[in-house]
């Protein structure tokens, strides 16, 4: 009976010892494929992370196309030239004092001297890039641009003109003057978002001299902008 019972513990110890053995690889081969998995793992959670990142650009993306154009941001004005006079100190540059609607006329520094008379300019109805900064000009503080069209060689430069009719003070539209026009935006933001930089290069006239953005016409009240006589030309 000892020899029965001594050779089935004999027997049995062998089975325990694969048993517990295989149970070990098992477990060892379970914490090698986990810091297997573990790099790819990160790295899922990389990807994962980048292509949440791009989706929110891309949708903070598609909301700015959403918004305003920024044609509608520049805050252009009819203005009315009360005077014009040549600078004190700078030979190419008229001072004009302008009528924008405020309770003060604008003073206005152009580079206007080499294309015409203060005479061409006094009296008539421009338009006015009325929402920047104020800065000096030779000494002299300028307070927004007079549009003009000139051509690709800057040897021959027009004055944009509303027609007769339109007010001092409103803002012209591009497109149907019916149509909604967002609020400008004001000179701190002109000036940190580059605004004017965005619409200035898609400003030019038609083949009919009407100033237009993308082909939209500047319309005031009374009518379309016109320059006298330069066609496909810059504006600026």
């Amino acid at each position: 009976e000892i020899a029965e019972v001594t050779g089935v513990q004999t027997c049995a110890l062998p089975i325990c010892r694969t048993v517990g053995t295989s149970i070990a690889m098992a477990f060892a081969l379970r914490a090698v494929h986990a810091i297997a998995a573990a790099p790819a793992f990160r790295a899922t959670a990389r990807v994962a992370r980048r292509a949440a990142l791009v989706q929110t650009r891309a949708m903070a993306d598609e909301a700015a196309e959403d918004g305003p154009s920024p044609v509608e941001l520049v805050d252009v004005r009819v203005g009315k030239v009360l005077k014009a006079y040549k600078h004190p100190e700078a030979d190419k540059l008229y001072i004009e004092e302008i009528d924008v609607g405020e309770e003060e006329p604008r003073q206005i520094c152009s580079g206007l001297v080499p294309f015409m008379s203060a005479e061409d300019i006094e009296g008539q109805n421009v338009i006015v890039l009325a929402n920047l900064k104020s800065r000096n000009l030779a000494g002299v503080p300028s307070h927004g641009m007079i549009l003009c069209a000139s051509d690709e060689s800057h040897e021959n430069v027009e004055l944009l003109v509303c027609p007769e009719g339109a007010v001092p003070g409103e803002r012209v539209k591009f497109g149907a003057w019916e149509s909604e026009q967002s609020a400008p935006h004001s000179e701190n933001q002109m000036k940190k978002k580059k605004t004017w930089e965005k619409v200035a290069p898609d400003l030019k006239t038609t083949a009919d001299c009407v100033a237009a953005y993308k082909g939209a016409e500047m319309v005031t009240s009374a009518g379309p902008v016109k320059c006298k006589s330069l066609a496909n030309a810059l504006i600026g």
